[in-house]
């Protein structure tokens, strides 16, 4: 059994959380310039064993796509192309900044780390996975 990873992509950044090997626990991993995340995953799945990517998919509160949908699709037709044999699914990701700010409060993270909008989107992408992985339990 491999690995999760789940991808909060921005513009600017993109938080990337993985699973442990058995897919039990999330774990936010890093935050990775968007224009280097294709590299980065290369390199990631050439040293682990992953078994699926999940983006988060931004939704407006009427559920159409947001207008962010225009940078995520053509990132995922690449992600498919470079790494064609691991599969890539959708998981909702509205609210997910929002509760990544309220978890980072609540774990007691300093006001000036709290103010790093990397790690808002680490744990964003952590929050992505963990929903993602209890959705499929249910």
């Amino acid at each position: 059994m491999g690995r999760i990873v789940a991808l909060d992509y921005g513009r600017k950044r993109t938080g990337i959380a993985v699973t442990d090997p058995l897919q039990i626990i999330a774990n936010g991993l890093t935050t990775v310039a968007s224009h280097e995340v294709i590299d980065f995953l290369s390199s990631y799945v050439a040293q682990e064993k992953v078994d699926l990517f999940v983006v988060g998919l931004p939704r407006q509160m009427n559920n159409e796509p947001s207008e962010s949908m225009k940078y995520i699709t053509p990132f995922v037709n690449t992600l498919k192309k470079r790494i064609p044999h691991i599969p890539v699914e959708f998981a909702d990701e509205r609210f997910t900044s929002v509760l990544a700010q309220r978890a980072i409060l609540a774990g007691g993270v300093k006001k000036k780390d709290r103010q790093n909008k990397a790690l808002v989107d680490e744990v964003s992408a952590t929050i992505i996975l963990q929903s993602y992985m209890e959705s499929k339990r249910s």
